[in-house]
């Protein structure tokens, strides 16, 4: 153990003195005390100098077993691979802790039937808590956040009497009013069993709902800002539709004066030129609302739709568009299309966006030939119903470098446009907990799909 020889440690008569090193010969000198006393010295940790001047940790202990002490019985146990083995422990618990710290997560585990808990170091500071608290779970769900509070102990409570894993996020209420975000995962270690022990991770994910807020601001600038550009690129069509029923309002308005002038007797035409302004205000109206609607900056509105309704206020808003450059639609819509939940304006967005492209994708192909297909039908998404809408064209399509960067934010193959319409297009369906591709692009035309979550509802 030592290195040395028989020869060295008898004949040279090598004491134990010279082979402890001198700030721990106190422990030898306790222990001899203690033999001297009580016939026995407990086991004791100590160090030994090898005959090469490195240093073999020990465990040592003695007892004497001769009335007079003249016979006795030592041991002395190498402990260098239990050194190493805690080393190795403390090093990968030091890791462990580090790389918790790094990437805020915490982990536990727990018994079900005592109570038991055991928690990270990372985990304390993640719920705010002194290490010296007494764990419960009534500790953790003071700081779960009022509003979630019965979501969390209904998942716990189904979690403890199911043994299924759990994957769910919460909020904490902190004592100094600020709200954590934490993401926790429950995996059951036994789930058959009446004592049923869990295991869990527990990310804070604080700093990412915040990065996602800020993304989902900047996003919905950026979408106002394509609105408007995209208004702005209309603007003769809508002045167009504008004027085509003021001018109507106008001249019903000199017909009734001049019936009113000169005496007219039939008062069925004065009534129904009032009518027809009336119709021409209405008419009107409607389009600056729905211009007003896309102009608007304001928060995301989710409700009940029938999405052909809101394909219907855009086909309308931009119907000149498509007259002057003598493009064709033709709309497919299955009886039975089911409601979605979503907002309004960020819908027509999309949808204006998808038939704008396909419009200025078909500027190169003869007059009369100028056709844009939108069908909307049933159809599943992630498992659940859904519904689907495609908007092709009769186009050139598209090539491979195009297809390559289509929804790349800034890339755009018009010389006045922003790049953004596909890109924010997407995330509006996304965020809409939807899909959108494009699904061939070779011919005829491009052709692109979006689906979208259903109510379940007809419309």
């Amino acid at each position: 153990m030592l290195g040395y020889d028989r020869e060295d440690l008898l004949c040279h008569r090598i004491s134990w003195l010279e082979i402890t090193p001198a700030e721990l010969r106190y422990r030898d000198e306790q222990a001899i005390e203690q033999l001297k006393a009580t016939g026995i010295a407990q086991p004791f940790q100590k160090e030994y100098f090898r005959k090469d001047g490195t240093r073999v940790p020990v465990l040592l202990g003695a007892a004497i077993f001769e009335a007079d002490g003249s016979e006795g019985v030592a041991f002395v146990v190498d402990l260098t691979e239990q050194k190493r083995s805690e080393e190795a422990l403390l090093r990968g618990k030091t890791y462990l802790a580090q790389a918790q710290r790094m990437s805020q997560t915490g982990n536990f585990w727990w018994r079900v039937s005592s109570g038991e808990l055991v928690w990270s170091e990372e985990l304390y500071r993640i719920l705010g808590y002194d290490q010296t608290a007494t764990l419960s779970s009534e500790l953790v769900f003071q700081r779960v956040h009022p509003e979630d509070s019965s979501i969390v102990k209904s998942m716990v409570s189904r979690v403890t009497r199911e043994g299924f894993n759990a994957d769910f996020e919460y909020r904490l209420l902190m004592p100094n009013g600020s709200i954590k975000h934490l993401h926790i995962m429950l995996e059951a270690m036994n789930g058959e069993s009446d004592d049923r022990e869990f295991i869990g991770t527990v990310m804070d994910i604080t700093a990412r709902k915040h990065a996602e807020d800020a993304l989902q601001k900047i996003q919905a600038e950026l979408a106002h800002i394509t609105r408007v550009t995209t208004l702005g690129e209309l603007t003769t069509s809508i002045a167009h539709e504008i004027n085509q029923p003021l001018g109507a309002i106008a001249n019903n308005a000199q017909a009734g004066l001049r019936f009113l002038t000169t005496g007219s007797d039939n008062l069925q035409d004065v009534k129904e030129a009032l009518s027809d302004i009336l119709s021409g205000a209405d008419r009107v109206s409607s389009i600056i609302v729905r211009m007003r609607a896309l102009a608007k900056r304001a928060p995301p509105e989710m409700v009940p739709l029938n999405l052909t309704d809101v394909l219907a206020d855009v086909l309308s808003l931009i119907q000149h568009e498509l007259s002057r450059r003598q493009v064709e639609i033709e709309l497919e819509r299955s009886r039975e299309v089911p409601r979605i939940l979503g907002d309004r304006v960020q819908l027509q967005q999309v949808l204006l966006n998808l038939v704008m492209n396909s419009v200025e994708a078909m500027n190169d192909v003869p007059e009369g030939s100028r056709k844009i297909w939108i069908r909307a039908e049933p159809s599943e998404h992630n498992g659940s119903p859904a519904i689907l809408v495609s908007v092709q064209d009769s186009g050139s399509g598209l090539n491979q470098v195009e297809v390559d960067r289509l929804f790349e934010a800034f890339y755009t193959t018009k010389s006045h446009g922003l790049g953004m319409g596909l890109a924010i297009s997407r995330s509006i369906v996304e965020a809409h907990g939807g899909r959108l591709w494009l699904v061939s692009a070779c011919g005829p035309g491009a052709t692109f799909q979006f689906v979208l979550p259903a109510t379940g509802h007809l419309s």
